[in-house]
């Protein structure tokens, strides 16, 4: 009896062990490898001037004009800008008590969010009257738009779809890489179904899909001032500002009171 119940045992056990390795096999097989974003190159096409004293939050072209978007207490703006010189065509100036942050213009409105405030404000592209203001519940950082929403960042992983007839949030986005979560997400691009994003503190640019939040590739603009001669001061801050231009295909990109903005083709 004692022979009989122990073989029965090691077969009970030679089962267990076989059911358990392959259940853990197919786990293993089951989890989704996520790939490390790849790398993005560039090539500089210019280097054009950028007004020093504009802390850059948003960018963005619109009907072949660039538009720009400032922040910093009692200096905050919107403006229309001459690339080519750097100086402002048309401004807005903010409230002394309000900090601007980023922009972006859907069909002949230009949205302007505020970073601690709550405020975003609705202009007509042409006037540059305020027709709407609305109540947003987080902070304001980044925003572009897509055919039907406009797309905005608050500083965290999350990016949020928003109807801009009242501001009401119709889907949420995390950001994602190999690693995790990706937080400090800044300024905003739409490009051919892609969202390029600033990280905030960093020279990379992000591209992320939309569909997922997985960042695909990355492109890192460590040194560029350095690289073309420009004079670097205690003034000068983080890159922040990403514009893409349909008419030439290529992008724009500056930085916080930076002297230099460049206009750069992915290779």
């Amino acid at each position: 009896m004692r022979t009989g119940t122990l073989l029965m045992w090691m077969v009970l056990g030679f089962f267990s062990c076989k059911s358990g390795a392959e259940s853990e096999t197919q786990g293993s097989e089951n989890k989704t490898i996520v790939q490390e974003p790849a790398n993005l190159s560039y090539q500089i096409l210019k280097v054009y001037p950028h007004d020093t004293s504009s802390f850059t939050q948003g960018l963005e072209w619109f009907k072949d004009q660039l538009w720009e978007g400032t922040g910093w207490y009692m200096e905050s703006k919107l403006l229309q800008t001459d690339y080519t010189t750097g100086k402002a065509v048309k401004k807005v100036k903010l409230p002394d008590n309000e900090f601007g942050e980023g922009i972006t213009i859907f069909k002949d409105k230009i949205y302007q969010l505020t970073w601690q405030e709550h405020k975003v404000y609705q202009y007509n592209a042409k006037t540059l009257a305020v027709e709407k203001t609305f109540d947003w519940p987080y902070e304001g950082w980044g925003l572009t738009h897509n055919d039907t929403a406009l797309i905005i960042s608050t500083g965290g992983s999350n990016i949020y779809w928003v109807d801009p007839a009242n501001f009401k949030i119709v889907k949420t986005l995390g950001v994602t890489d190999n690693n995790g979560y990706v937080d400090s997400i800044n300024e905003l691009e739409w490009v051919d179904g892609f969202l390029y994003a600033n990280k905030y503190l960093t020279d990379y640019i992000l591209k992320i899909d939309p569909a997922t939040g997985q960042v695909i590739a990355r492109m890192n603009l460590a040194g560029i001032l350095q690289q073309t001669n420009q004079p670097v001061s205690s003034n000068t801050d983080v890159l922040n500002g990403i514009a893409y231009r349909p008419s030439t295909k290529t992008f724009f990109v500056t930085g916080k009171r930076w002297p230099a903005m460049y206009e750069i083709k992915l290779n």
